[in-house]
């Protein structure tokens, strides 16, 4: 009989802390709840009209818009292996190269869907300084800064749920 109250009593506090923490984890919903003000980047990604590109174009110098076309993960061909597995082995994956940013310094790169975004530069990855993201936002889903070097990079992408993604870069 013990057994069984304290087997409901440890069920129901499993439960409420599942509950919390699934509550905890979610990202905020809505447009105005980004850390940072994303409307240049939404309207740039929300364009009628956005180049699309394949994976391991070469794009032009920041502030630019483009729809890459992706490839399977397995596939991809990625510079550099993600700093983060995909969670679903069917997710697509891809990058774009950028000449070198002038002037060097924070730049940001914004999604349009879910994805693992990773800047590299000489074969490393750079790491991210900040990072914001939100559902419910037409056009936007995250946006991801980067300090770079004044010299050439990629942004590369993985975990991607479509087989294309549109990409914002913009000089904070």
């Amino acid at each position: 009989m013990i057994v069984k109250i304290i087997g409901r009593t440890t069920l129901v506090a499993v439960t409420v802390w599942a509950l919390t923490g699934a509550a905890l984890a979610q990202e905020p919903v809505g447009c105005d709840k980004f850390k940072w003000p994303l409307d240049k980047e939404r309207a740039m990604l929300s364009a009628a009209v956005v180049p699309t590109v394949s994976s391991g174009a070469s794009i032009a110098q920041p502030p630019v818009a483009v729809a890459v076309s992706l490839m399977p993960f397995a596939e991809a061909k990625l510079p550099v292996a993600p700093e983060r597995a995909p969670k679903s082995p069917t997710s697509f994956a891809g990058f774009v190269t950028l000449p070198t940013p002038s002037p060097g310094g924070v730049y940001k790169v914004s999604l349009s869907s879910e994805a693992w975004i990773d800047a590299v530069q000489d074969g490393h990855h750079v790491k991210s300084t900040a990072f914001s993201g939100a559902t419910g936002c037409e056009g936007i889903r995250k946006s991801v800064k980067f300090d770079l070097a004044a010299a050439p990079f990629a942004i590369q992408f993985s975990g991607v749920p479509a087989a294309s993604i549109r990409i914002a870069v913009t000089r904070d």
